[in-house]
């Protein structure tokens, strides 16, 4: 058997780096910063705690890194919205159901909590002041005013209508529990707070 090549260490490098953030995001989602411990991360990517300090330096480096990131990737997701196909309905739906996706909704619930939160790092606290509180909204409300104009969506200030919208959605993928009985709504239920 050969020994491995530089591009297959780099691939598992960049795997287990990739493992440890995942799990991180779920951990810092449910429980916020100051409620994670590394070693909660370890044991929910299944590896031990001394490892993540070969790809981090510290937790807090492993929390700014993933809010840098979750930042970035949120704002070319929400430039994108406008390209998607379908109506303005649609387009809106499809970034709802995106939100509440079960792979992406610790993203929206980390962003969410941190955004809220007193006790995170100075550098993260930093990156949210530099970022409107629109930046969700903003890319947005030229889709809205053009369902508006074809009659899909409620009339109303569009800010106003986007700002309730993600509220409730927010609110919900932040809550503690989720009713296991019901779960979170339908996106078809979430999106006639917006139509007529």
């Amino acid at each position: 058997m050969s020994p491995l090549n530089r591009q297959q260490l780099d691939q598992i490098r960049d795997g287990r780096k990739e493992q440890i953030k995942q799990a991180a995001l779920k951990m810092f989602a449910r429980r916020g910063y100051t409620g994670t411990k590394t070693s909660m991360i370890a044991k929910e990517a299944g590896i031990s705690e001394g490892l993540i300090y070969r790809y981090f330096n510290s937790k807090e480096e492993l929390f700014t890194t993933l809010i840098q990131e979750l930042m970035e990737e949120a704002r070319r997701e929400l430039e994108y919205v406008r390209y998607l196909p379908g109506t303005p309905f649609e387009q809106i739906r499809n970034l709802t159901k995106n939100m509440l996706d079960k792979n992406n909704m610790y993203a929206f619930m980390l962003m969410e909590r941190t955004r809220k939160a007193d006790d995170v790092p100075e550098k993260v606290k930093q990156i949210f002041e530099q970022v409107s509180t629109n930046v969700l909204i903003d890319p947005i409300v030229p889709i809205f005013v053009k369902g508006q104009e074809s009659g899909e969506f409620s009339p109303g200030e569009p800010r106003r209508m986007l700002s309730w919208y993600f509220t409730i959605i927010n609110s919900l993928l932040i809550q503690d529990e989720v009713d296991e009985e019901y779960g979170l709504p339908d996106v078809d239920v979430l999106i006639r707070i917006l139509t007529k």
